[in-house]
């Protein structure tokens, strides 16, 4: 039987698959790649060619395609236990998972609720704030703050605190509101002003709102040091230090959405130790995993755990997934965690950081690039694309060049980024970089 080429596959995905994030009849013009597999960070089609993932595969791929070491964890695991319902059972992979994490954050977050994405993970820590106020009496605690340009997920309560007009507007009448307050955007200082000034003007407006509504407000909820939906927005972690003050006082909680920033992309394993900070709630997902199985977990302290902790069902907490904790993913995110530990990964990264950083100076210094920025393992810039109808089609036509250069980016609008995996050699990340400034100069050209 012949073998299916990436034609047939294509052909066949189009007439069943509803890919995510898409616009399908944009799929006419920009053709899908179909993944015949991976290895290491290179994805390759059934016709053999490859495509340095130099976006992990939507900011999940942590340590490469097909990694050995989570390969063989997993396949241990297959044989002992795939899943058990995680409601009267528990089981040795959620246990030690709990506890190195637990340990990770110094025991100030003791507490790991599961489940399997970070919008679930996002609902989780909404509710469990509402209800902690509840049960502690304050049932009028029940509003909640965002910034400007967050993005929290696509599930209703994710979505009331994302603040992203393309996905959020369609659903407007569906959303319960919340309070959006300015971001501490580095981007937005003025003449004179540094990164830290914006991040002071940003929690003004924050201060006011909890002087003004601090009796009615449950949380606020941020992603720690890089707005990632919103075009790689970062900020300074003196904002952390102070909103973690503000809640303080106000009593309000802080809910730190790293999905996208945790496991070491902004240089430390939690985005928030920057800061000196730990929030009340902590989302993790994405590469908590390694990049291979859905998995999401909220972290909590030991006061919100007694804040549920009675003989009355109704003051527990009784959110629940079927696959909550399952042993394949918790296993997968053991094996993960062990290679951060073995192979001194922070470190490693802040050396690749650095070469990155130098190798991508071409771009920083473009004179049709801004704003060009920064943070552990997360890189990006602004096109200055003067031409609207260019401009609009801007992340198409660069995802496009990019492919034809062996290259998987996915700007965000006019921002191009790159987060590719922790395991890129010398040869690799010079490749990136260069032909990173290859595609944007092909694809900013008149």
């Amino acid at each position: 039987m012949k073998p299916h080429t990436s034609s047939d596959w294509i052909a066949r995905s189009l007439r069943s698959v509803w890919h995510p994030c898409t616009q399908m009849q944009h799929h006419e013009e920009v053709p899908l790649i179909a993944v015949s597999h991976g290895k290491g960070p290179w994805l390759y089609d059934h016709e053999g060619r490859r495509y340095l993932d130099g976006i992990s595969s939507w900011w999940v791929n942590l340590f490469g395609h097909a990694n050995p070491r989570i390969n063989r964890a997993l396949k241990d695991q297959l044989d002992k236990l795939e899943h058990a319902m995680l409601a009267g059972f528990t089981h040795e992979p959620v246990v030690e998972l709990s506890e190195k994490l637990a340990a990770l954050t110094g025991h100030n977050l003791g507490h790991a609720f599961y489940a399997s994405d970070g919008a679930s993970a996002v609902e989780i820590a909404m509710k469990m704030s509402y209800h902690a106020w509840r049960n502690a009496g304050f049932p009028g605690k029940h509003e909640f703050v965002c910034l400007q340009g967050s993005y929290h997920g696509e599930t209703m309560g994710a979505l009331a605190v994302t603040d992203v007009p393309l996905f959020k507007d369609a659903y407007g009448p569906l959303l319960r509101a919340a309070h959006v307050v300015p971001a501490p955007d580095s981007r937005n200082a003025g003449e004179g002003e540094t990164a830290q000034d914006v991040a002071r003007r940003a929690i003004g407006a924050v201060r006011t709102l909890f002087e003004e509504r601090g009796d009615n407000i449950a949380a606020i909820i941020v992603e720690p040091l890089v707005q990632c939906a919103t075009g790689m927005a970062m900020y300074e972690p003196l904002y952390l230090e102070l909103l973690r003050e503000l809640c303080d006082q106000h009593r309000v909680h802080l809910i730190a959405d790293e999905i996208a920033v945790g496991c070491g992309r902004t240089g430390t394993f939690f985005a928030c130790e920057q800061a000196a900070i730990w929030p009340d709630f902590l989302c993790l997902s994405k590469g908590i995993s390694g990049g291979y199985l859905p998995l999401s977990l909220v972290l909590t302290s030991d006061e919100i755990y007694q804040a549920f902790y009675s003989q009355d069902i109704t003051r527990g907490f009784l959110h629940s997934h079927s696959y909550t904790g399952n042993p394949l993913a918790c296993r997968a995110a053991l094996a993960t965690l062990q290679i951060f530990e073995d192979d001194d990964v922070l470190n490693r990264n802040r050396e690749l950081a650095t070469k990155l950083t130098v190798a991508l100076a071409p771009l920083a210094e473009h004179d049709r690039a801004r704003h060009f920025r920064q943070r552990g393992m997360i890189f990006a810039f602004d096109a200055i694309e003067n031409d609207p109808d260019r401009a609009s089609t801007f992340s198409r036509r660069f995802f496009s060049t990019a492919v034809e250069n062996e290259l998987l980016l996915r700007p965000i609008g006019r921002t191009v980024y790159l987060m590719p995996p922790y395991i890129l050699d010398d040869e690799e990340a010079t490749g990136l970089a260069e032909r990173t400034l290859k595609v944007f100069e092909s694809v900013i050209a008149p």
